[in-house]
């Protein structure tokens, strides 16, 4: 989608971090902006700074784990704007412990938020994007807990690595479609992830302060600029890149999982078990062919 200039972008999460970053980007290259975020007050200040600046925006407040509230936001946007081209599912928590102890409440709210919120905005804003047949781009934020578990996130891990493969899913859906599509794989940002739990619902547990396990405020804020994040995303949308991460230095990480997923190969092409056995060959539906 190289010519973004008055086509509507639709975030979650869009009051703070790396949404925000994504609601000033978008807007400054001439994008109207609808800003979605649960908490209501700074989606307004976020809308507020950019009409301020003279671009199109407005807000909304939703909870991206209920579908009903989705589809409410889908219609809000069409009809404040007439029509909606990308949209961008950022919002996310940050559950951590291991998989096996941590507390259930907190298992479904990270699934419900970080899963189920990626789904709902699918199922919303993706056959709205479709009618108006001017195209448009669909990009999700995983992380890069999305491309190699890291230790004491396993509900987060579980989590992203599903958004990346539903988004790589996506891809192959739409392949010939006017659709493009991307997942943001972010590493350190300075984003307030930490204090997810301030906007925790009833149902889960209610707000609490932020839990010294995980990655601490004090360590986010040592990550990159969300601005940066936003940059990064509009510049992914315009040049059709689907893979999106933010610190090259990271590589390593890819090529050691890369490294011993292949290492797996090999081993089953030598495996005593599988002597003989006949394979039915490719997946069905191309699974990731080009």
């Amino acid at each position: 989608m190289k010519d973004v200039k008055g086509k509507v972008a639709f975030i979650t999460g869009g009051a703070s971090g790396m949404g925000l970053g994504m609601a000033r980007a978008f807007a400054a290259a001439g994008m109207k902006v609808m800003v979605a975020d649960i908490e209501a007050e700074p989606a307004k200040r976020a809308a507020d700074e950019l009409t301020g600046k003279g671009y199109e925006a407005a807000w909304l407040q939703v909870d991206v784990t209920k579908l009903d509230q989705m589809h409410a936001a889908a219609k809000k946007t069409v009809d404040t704007f007439g029509k909606v081209h990308l949209i961008s599912n950022n919002a996310g928590i940050g559950v951590f412990g291991m998989s096996e102890t941590c507390d259930m409440r907190n298992w479904h709210w990270v699934v419900d938020v970080n899963l189920w919120g990626v789904v709902h905005g699918l199922q919303a804003f993706v056959p709205l994007i479709l009618s108006h047949g001017e195209g448009g781009h669909v990009t999700s934020t995983a992380s890069m807990a999305g491309m190699a578990g890291l230790r004491g996130a396993g509900p987060y891990n579980a989590t992203k690595f599903a958004v990346v493969g539903i988004m790589e899913t996506f891809a192959a859906e739409h392949r010939k479609d006017n659709i493009s599509s991307s997942v943001l794989c972010p590493g350190l940002v300075a984003t307030n992830i930490a204090s997810s739990t301030r906007n925790r619902q009833e149902e889960y547990g209610g707000a609490a302060k932020a839990s010294d396990k995980g990655i601490s405020a004090t360590e986010l804020a040592k990550g990159l600029n969300p601005d940066a994040v936003g940059r990064q995303v509009l510049e992914a949308i315009q040049e059709n890149q689907f893979y999106i991460f933010t610190d090259p230095s990271l590589r390593h990480i890819i090529e050691t999982r890369t490294k011993r997923i292949l290492q797996g190969y090999d081993w089953a092409a030598n495996c005593k078990a599988l002597k003989g056995e006949k394979q039915a060959g490719p997946l069905p539906g191309g699974l990731l062919t080009k």
